[in-house]
């Protein structure tokens, strides 16, 4: 620091202090200052209340992948004037002339389009599926990987949205079945499976597969169940685990037909059709997987 240095040659005291309201490093004895801003490590604010927050915060809103100019939005006025008010001149009137043209036709590009569509699509699918943000935010993440790959051209934008969203959810071990994403974006599940699947070859990806024990606190909320039926839904999966009866099965099918079993045992009257409504497994499924249940472990293994 050039400051710094002649501060030390021309004055015997080395008595350094630090204004923290103008942020600047000087001596106390002769004055000089320090060329080199300090860094303020206080609170953010010391509002006592979310209004007080808002107003002292020294930063502005987050950035969001999820946002098409992820939060760093331009904004170039029309009017042909500086900030005390002054007439621009002649060039600086063509400069920005030419910059306001070039930030509107950035704006209406091909990909700007198709982020406006496929964001707007994924607020009202992570609403419908009560995703995480961190889901979300990864979810846009990865949607952009798919757009600078340049494979998004002549195929449906509220498919391949869909295909990353459930990709994710596969990635981040979030419960989220392919019935509930293509629900929720109104599509073919035929489609969904065939978009991931080609999402899944084009970006190398090969996410483990969901565990039926990852469905059973919500299957068994819809159907309002005891704790104990429940616990005792774990156990039957647990079991099927280690005996491997639960391999290459939908996890869905395998998590109706052990809340089956388990309120069968418990005494709880549960009929096929209410837990088939709530899994979204057919009655005939749940019967098929509760038979392959009871002969590879038995019911009085796990009584």
């Amino acid at each position: 620091m050039l400051v710094e240095l002649v501060h030390q040659k021309n004055c015997k005291k080395n008595e350094m202090i630090t204004d923290a309201y103008t942020g600047e490093i000087a001596c106390s004895s002769c004055g000089s200052v320090s060329s080199e801003p300090i860094i303020d490590l206080g609170a953010e604010t010391f509002g006592s209340n979310p209004t007080d927050y808002q107003n002292n915060s020294r930063v502005g809103a987050k950035r969001s992948l999820k946002m098409i100019d992820m939060g760093l939005s331009t904004l170039i006025e029309s009017k042909d004037k500086d900030v005390a008010g002054k007439s621009l001149s002649v060039e600086n009137k063509r400069m920005f002339y030419r910059l306001r043209m070039w930030d509107r036709n950035s704006r209406s590009a091909i990909t700007s389009k198709s982020f406006q569509k496929a964001f707007t699509l994924l607020d009202a699918m992570s609403s419908k599926l009560g995703l995480p943000e961190s889901v979300v935010e990864e979810s846009a993440y990865l949607f952009r990987k798919i757009a600078a790959r340049k494979i998004l051209a002549g195929r449906s934008t509220s498919a391949m949205l869909s295909a990353t969203i459930y990709a994710t959810c596969r990635i981040t071990g979030t419960p989220r079945t392919l019935q509930d994403v293509a629900d929720a974006g109104n599509i073919k599940k035929k489609v969904l499976q065939r978009t991931y699947r080609f999402l899944a070859r084009e970006l190398d990806i090969s996410p483990e597969a969901y565990t039926p024990s990852e469905f059973v606190t919500r299957v068994a909320k819809g159907l309002s169940l005891s704790e104990k039926t429940q616990r005792l839904a774990f156990k039957i999966l647990d079991q099927c685990a280690k005996k491997q009866v639960s391999t290459s099965k939908n996890p869905m099918a395998m998590t109706a037909a052990a809340i089956h079993l388990a309120s069968t045992i418990n005494n709880e009257r549960v009929s096929q059709l209410k837990i088939s409504e709530i899994s979204g497994i057919s009655a005939v499924t749940i019967r098929e997987r509760r038979k392959e249940v009871v002969k590879k472990i038995g019911d009085v293994s796990i009584g």
